[in-house]
């Protein structure tokens, strides 16, 4: 920890000097493991391989209007990114620390552990801001070729503004079972499952045979970054059955903007609370 020489006596950061100089080491050591640069070259890719794609088959569900091709274009693939941020740079955040052994090295500065925790959140929500920043331009730059650089629509503005909170959302998650497990791999693992396959497979469940609104899901919250795009806002409720003379009616709940914001902004501070309360009563043994 860096402490400040004032004439002969050397003097323990504060609290916000602390949380800044672990934010700033965090976001370095980013650099020197190279996720950061593995990220964005997936960012990349997956950007490169939409622009090749659209320019090749012109899909019609992408260029038949400017809506459509932001609701193309970043509602199939900004959640992904996030989720993939999220598990790259708040995975082993806190885990890594039990599995390693540096948290003896860390926690024997004169430094809370808040302000290791809330460093290290920072620093990665940093990154992740980063790196959707990336493929935002990418997405932008396509809609300018195609419908001019004063296309953008306010739907899209809104749309990236939700995707910010669901990185917020999704770290929060992140960093509770971070500091829940000591284990790095059971840590990622268990957010990899839960935001790519549980959450999505439990929501569909509880729609179609329980007719419940999923609104205790966090991916079903972030649906919202999708159904702004779409003008008319989908409806709250759509019903379909399975075929001609079918008796099993398939039901389908679409978040409201409000639903969705409130969602995301409760699984942000009640796992980010419950991820340090965890990390601070955590024994290095």
């Amino acid at each position: 920890m860096e402490k400040l020489n004032l004439g002969k006596r050397n003097v323990v950061p504060n609290g916000a000097r602390q949380i800044l100089i672990m934010t700033k080491y965090t976001f370095l050591d980013y650099f020197r493991s190279r996720r950061f640069f593995v990220l964005l070259i997936i960012a990349l890719a997956i950007g490169a391989l939409l622009t090749g794609i659209v320019g090749y088959f012109r899909p019609a569900s992408f260029i038949t209007s400017v809506l459509a091709f932001y609701s193309s274009w970043w509602g199939t693939s900004v959640t992904f990114i996030v989720i993939l941020s999220a598990v790259f740079f708040g995975g082993d955040a806190i885990s890594g620390e039990f599995q390693n052994k540096t948290g003896y090295f860390l926690v024997g500065n004169p430094i809370r552990r808040s302000s290791i925790y809330i460093g290290k959140y920072l620093a990665a929500f940093i990154a992740a801001v980063i790196i959707l920043a990336v493929f935002t331009v990418i997405t932008l730059g396509n809609g300018f070729y195609y419908f001019g650089s004063s296309s953008i629509p306010y739907q899209f503005v809104e749309s990236f503004i939700l995707a910010i909170l669901y990185t917020a959302s999704a770290l929060g998650l992140t960093f509770f079972f971070s500091s829940l497990f000591k284990s790095s791999t059971m840590s990622i693992l268990t957010t990899i499952i839960l935001l790519l396959f549980v959450f999505s497979l439990v929501s569909v469940l509880i729609e179609s045979l329980a007719n419940i609104q999923p609104t205790f899901i966090l991916t079903y919250g972030a649906q919202v970054i999708t159904n702004v795009l779409s003008n008319p806002y989908p409806p709250a409720v759509t019903t379909s059955s399975a075929g001609p003379g079918s008796h099993f009616i398939l039901t389908v709940y679409n978040v409201g903007l409000s639903e969705g914001i409130a969602i995301m902004l409760v699984y942000f501070a009640v796992a980010s609370v419950a991820g340090l309360l965890i990390f601070e009563r955590k024994e290095f043994i």
